[in-house]
């Protein structure tokens, strides 16, 4: 019994000394995304239809929503569509790793607009399914709103864009999600 006990703390050790910080800023993101020998997959976790109003980087590899907007379903609580959960987003990056000869240890980076409604929470299951090297870009592509003051409720600190990082308004369609082709 003591050693199984023994034994179990050693694998949770090892596990644990295996796994990367779960927050990553987008500077150190791009660094990594930009590493040619890099077994990074860096994934954009929001609905595209968002990232068509926003921007887009092309540093990510690829864009899979963590969050669906149903278009059916309004929240009237929020003011706005329901999100559910993509019920293929382990499977569609466990695709992605595989075309590219990754393993389920592959450091795996997600961003979405402000880092906490998708970013974390997306990082958080891919651990919880298996990967436990996902991470997650704290304060996402556009970063945290202004609190106060004549632009109170911009997005204008903080973030992938406020850090400078290459972007565009135009999206990659090669890259954003898509459900015209499979």
């Amino acid at each position: 019994m003591k050693s199984s006990l023994i034994a179990l703390s050693l694998s949770l050790l090892a596990f644990a000394a295996q796994a990367v910080e779960l927050e990553v800023t987008p500077q150190d993101a791009y660094a990594r995304a930009q590493q040619d020998d890099a077994k990074v997959l860096f994934v954009d976790v929001r609905d595209p239809v968002e990232i068509m109003f926003v921007g887009f980087t092309d540093a990510v590899d690829i864009n899979i929503p963590y969050l669906l907007v149903d278009r059916n379903a309004w929240n009237d609580e929020r003011g706005a569509f329901q999100t559910n959960r993509n019920p293929q987003f382990i499977e569609q990056i466990q695709a992605e790793l595989d075309k590219r000869g990754l393993g389920a240890d592959t450091e795996i980076i997600t961003m979405c607009r402000s880092g906490s409604e998708r970013g974390k929470p997306s990082a958080d299951f891919l651990r919880e399914n298996g990967f436990p090297n996902a991470r997650y870009v704290v304060d996402g592509f556009q970063g945290a709103a202004i609190k106060e003051g004549r632009q109170a409720g911009f997005r204008l600190q903080n973030g992938w864009q406020n850090a400078g990082l290459p972007w565009s308004p135009k999206m990659n369609p090669e890259k954003i999600y898509r459900t015209d082709r499979k």
